[in-house]
């Protein structure tokens, strides 16, 4: 831990804000001194920190007089719109202390999934890193809808880890690690290490949401770490109060070894990162050719199609009993799908013309699930 170059630190709200909403500065400007600390400064990085931060809606709720962390997606837009420009000043402010420079960016599944936008975003975290600058990275929350939402930072962070080629992944919140129970309760111990899902057997994790101006609990912490993990890529889960020691590979917290290798591919991001817009039926032969021999998927393969999508969306790959084996980025719209079932792209291209000779979802585009 204490030779990672590269590292993703991820915040949560409720470890930046006040219990009734609003940035609290002691708190942020506590975070930024340890991260600068082991950063070093602009001209002579020591490490590369890319931050992902929670805190923009918490941030808005005070300004726009609500009480609370409203449940409607177009209010908590609002506060987003409003907490996000107050968050990134605070940051900015405060990593000028240190002769730091903050750059901003806001990304939504849709940014992602997709492969060109998925380069653009590996570039610009790049650039920025080379260029000695400090991202800060949120969900666009002022414009992501149900459909492109990540749905919580933890699981952000742990596709950016990803993306960025990180060495290691630090998780800040309330809470210093995973305990075998609920940390409240008398008896209950924390799990220094896991080395596997067998290490997880038995343990009472907790339901994924909780009161307060935050979105994750202990699940999405937990999920997080398994998808960089199986990334390989170690992760940290700690509390806010220990993250000089998370930083500096001493002793602290809950660490998740790595499970799987390291990949420079997107398809964690299609595994994990995107919502399908629709449903491919496979007969038995495709389910074959795209399970286990890792092909595309031709139109020869399709009994049938669900679902409103355009090129480019994800789509869920289900066999005859309708399970799930594969996700994938589908080449054509939905309503172009029902006259290609069952027919070879020879065939369609002679019909059709050459546009109609490809696969509906190219193997460069599709993650095989469980």
């Amino acid at each position: 831990m204490a030779s990672a170059r590269r590292i993703v630190v991820k915040i949560g709200s409720s470890s930046l804000t006040t219990a009734v909403g609003g940035l609290d500065a002691d708190r942020v400007d506590a975070l930024v001194d340890v991260i600068a600390k082991v950063r070093g400064g602009r001209e002579n990085a020591a490490k590369e920190i890319v931050l992902v931060s929670s805190g923009a809606i918490a941030a808005g709720l005070a300004p726009l007089g609500l009480a609370k962390r409203p449940r409607d997606l177009a209010r908590q837009q609002a506060a987003a719109s409003v907490g996000q420009g107050l968050l990134v000043a605070r940051y900015t402010a405060s990593f000028a202390r240190y002769g730091v420079r903050v750059g901003q960016v806001l990304l939504t599944t849709d940014d992602i999934s997709r492969r060109a936008h998925y380069r653009n975003a590996y570039r610009t975290l790049e650039k920025l890193l080379a260029m000695g600058a400090l991202p800060v990275v949120n969900e666009n929350d002022t414009v992501a809808t149900d459909e492109i939402r990540f749905g919580d930072n933890d699981r952000l962070a742990a596709l950016v880890a990803h993306l960025v080629r990180a060495d290691l992944l630090v998780l800040l919140s309330d809470v210093d690690g995973l305990y075998d129970g609920d940390p409240r309760r008398p008896g209950t111990s924390r799990i220094a290490e896991v080395t596997g899902e067998a290490d997880l057997k038995g343990v009472v994790i907790g339901s994924a949401g909780k009161a307060g101006v935050g979105t994750g609990g202990m699940v999405t912490k937990v999920d997080a770490a398994r998808i960089a993990a199986e990334a390989g890529i170690p992760v940290v889960l700690t509390s806010a109060v220990h993250a000089a020691d998370a930083l500096a590979g001493r002793p602290t917290g809950t660490l998740f070894h790595p499970t799987g290798k390291r990949s420079a591919n997107r398809l964690l991001w299609l595994a994990h990162a995107s919502a399908p817009r629709g449903v491919l039926h496979l007969d038995d032969g495709a389910v074959t050719a795209v399970v286990e021999r890792r092909t595309s998927l031709l139109p020869a393969g399709l009994t049938g199609v669900e679902g409103h999508f355009v090129a480019g969306d994800p789509v869920d790959l289900v066999d005859e009993s309708g399970r799930t084996v594969a996700r994938g980025l589908v080449n054509f719209d939905a309503k172009e799908l029902p006259r290609l079932l069952g027919r070879s792209t020879h065939e369609l291209a002679a019909e059709l013309g050459p546009a109609y000779e490809r696969e509906v979802v190219h193997r460069d585009d599709l993650v095989v699930l469980g």
